[in-house]
């Protein structure tokens, strides 16, 4: 019995740093990554401003080829949007928000599974011998203090998704 209160109460002080720990963690995160590509900005652009297109490049696509995906709004750049629903990947929404042709591509995410919303942008820089691509992601975990871990470890985890997705963009760009 003495070993059950051990386990009880070893249970109750990691319940306790888990939540504490996690009121003290900021909710915010902001991810960035980047790659050169040997391809001019006008090769690029559609690739990143067509949702469809994510499909070929997107590391989420990989991971599961049989998401549903929906349509919705204009084909490319603003007004531009696609939901999709994953066992795998999770539920969400993207939704196009600004875009200015062979120069960048602002959006807005949401998470309905998580209640949070995020936004980035996807800049086209040309560059000595093709285009620089940056990707980028600010948001918030809102006032759950275990999503504040995840925002702790966002860069990590979500920078890994945009490292494979910016390699997988940029053989997609280069192919002739």
């Amino acid at each position: 019995m003495r070993w059950l209160k051990g386990v009880v109460i070893v249970l109750i002080a990691l319940v306790a740093v888990l939540l504490l720990g996690g009121w003290l963690l900021s909710p915010k995160f902001s991810v960035s990554r980047s790659v050169l590509i040997d391809a001019a900005p006008e090769r690029v652009y559609p690739l990143i401003a067509e949702p469809r297109a994510w499909a070929r490049w997107s590391e989420w696509h990989r991971r599961d080829p049989a998401m549903q995906v929906d349509y919705s709004g204009a084909e490319s750049g603003a007004g531009a949007k696609w939901a999709w629903k994953s066992d795998s990947e999770g539920d969400g929404e993207m939704s196009f928000t600004a875009a200015e042709p062979d120069k960048r591509v602002v959006y807005a995410l949401y998470f309905p599974d998580f209640g949070t919303t995020s936004g980035g942008e996807l800049l086209l820089l040309p560059e000595a011998g093709g285009t620089r691509v940056s990707w980028s992601m600010n948001g918030d975990m809102g006032h759950n203090p275990l999503f504040h871990w995840m925002a702790l470890f966002a860069d990590e985890i979500i920078g890994k998704d945009f490292d494979a997705g910016l390699a997988r963009l940029k053989s997609v760009a280069e192919k002739p």
